[in-house]
């Protein structure tokens, strides 16, 4: 290769990881803006007078509704527009909601701004996952969307280190403002800085450009492997979705922590032991991978089906040093899961229905497991309150924990028909 190519190639190289780590950025704020709610929510009950079914509700599905089903059509969108467009103004938008969250003065302001900021993120991680997919080769894919999915373990470390303490010290309302207001100037930085990469695989035959919605559906819903994940990820969601909006919450009425030091014990095992998983995943993904393809199913699966145990030592562990280990172990085994997940999704859609297909599982798995998850858990704890009275959040998210072990089973099942669902998207997208 000329020195000429050789530079060319390093700037793409270079250009493409700067776009990846500002996605990042963005990714770890979408899911610090979020998780402010969860470290919170303590502090917000008091205050604002709310039940536990309250919460439940508008941590899970006041959230969660505009943000799965205007996923869909952003998605169609970002498969043929600007994503670098749709990721930035989404972005502002959902950075203004988190701060503006953090002056309501009602459950039905709280559940506004929650809606809202729902609908702002939808922009967010199906077009980035999108973008990413043509800033790098499929064998890099894997660790490249395990880097971006890293950026969720991030905004968890600041949304639960920073909110913890900003809360215990100035209160929860300033906690979402400190959240909020960098992301609007974020957002611009992006917009202007990163250039809308070229689609990869979209040379030759375009027959799937004039394609309908309805027709990428009916491909998508033709590959057993990604309706198998769909429906393993869906029950992982239930037990992800009520651990993440209950478990500061069961550190302090259980264990008897302040906001600050759950913070900070969430932020560090979330945050440090999330970032190393997903990372691990990635790269044991793409390396067993290419020995045998079927891992890039395994190790996900595998995963899945390890958080059960830990979960259980998370909620019955006797001392507050063996619970936080058993969050460190579901943190690692459920992050293991992340971006090989999004892998597997890409792999099987044509290039053009990538945003879609991403968009289609989050509205699947975020449906299901943010409306029951935290509704449930916060249903129970009101239930059995009267009997356990705070002990009533160890058996209630009990039921969270158990659906991890269908979940890694039925992504197991999908192994058999990774191989044929990717030629199958190669062959048609060619």
């Amino acid at each position: 290769m000329s020195d000429a190519g050789q530079t060319e190639r390093t700037g793409q190289r270079a250009t493409s990881i700067y776009a990846l780590a500002l996605l990042t950025l963005i990714y770890a704020l979408n899911y610090t803006d979020r998780n402010i709610f969860s470290i919170v929510l303590q502090s917000m009950k008091q205050e604002l007078v709310l039940t536990d079914t309250q919460i439940g509700l508008i941590g899970g599905f006041a959230f969660v509704l505009f943000y799965s089903i205007l996923g869909v059509p952003i998605a169609r969108l970002a498969d043929k527009d600007d994503r670098r467009l749709i990721i930035g103004a989404g972005f502002a938008f959902w950075s203004l909601m988190t701060a503006l969250t953090g002056l309501v003065t009602s459950v039905w302001q709280l559940a506004v701004c929650r809606f809202l900021m729902g609908a702002g993120e939808a922009t967010g991680i199906a077009p980035s996952n999108s973008m990413v997919s043509d800033l790098f080769s499929k064998s890099r894919r894997p660790l490249a969307l395990a880097v971006l999915a890293s950026g969720s373990s991030i905004g968890y470390f600041f949304g639960y280190m920073l909110g913890g303490w900003v809360n215990q010290i100035f209160g929860w309302r300033a906690a979402f403002l400190v959240a909020g207001i960098p992301g609007i100037i974020i957002a611009l930085i992006f917009v202007l800085t990163v250039r809308e990469p070229a689609r990869t695989g979209s040379a030759g035959r375009k027959t799937w450009d004039t394609d309908t919605f309805w027709d990428t559906l009916r491909f998508l819903a033709q590959s057993r492997c990604y309706i198998f994940l769909i429906i393993g990820c869906s029950l992982l969601s239930i037990n992800v979705y009520a651990i993440i909006v209950w478990n500061a919450a069961f550190l302090i009425r259980v264990h008897g922590f302040t906001s600050g030091e759950a913070g900070t014990a969430l932020g560090l095992v979330r945050g440090a032991i999330g970032i190393v998983a997903i990372m691990l995943g990635g790269y044991l993904a793409n390396r067993l991978g290419a020995i045998d393809q079927r891992w890039r199913v395994w190790v996900p699966a595998l995963g899945v089906l390890l958080t059960f145990p830990a979960d259980l030592l998370f909620l019955f562990a006797p001392q507050a040093s063996l619970s936080v280990l058993g969050i460190a172990l579901g943190t690692f085994f459920t992050g293991l899961q992340f971006g090989p997940v999004y892998a597997l999704c890409q792999d099987v859609a044509r290039p053009r229905m990538r945003a879609v297909s991403i968009a289609m599982f989050l509205l699947c798995v975020n449906l299901i497991g943010q409306i029951i998850g935290p509704l449930v858990v916060g249903s129970l704890n009101d239930v059995l309150k009267p009997v356990y009275g705070d002990l009533a959040i160890r058996y209630s998210m009990l039921f969270g924990a158990f659906c991890a072990l269908p979940a890694g089973i039925l992504i197991l099942l999908g192994t058999p028909f990774y191989a044929a669902d990717v030629k199958r998207a190669e062959a048609s997208g060619a």
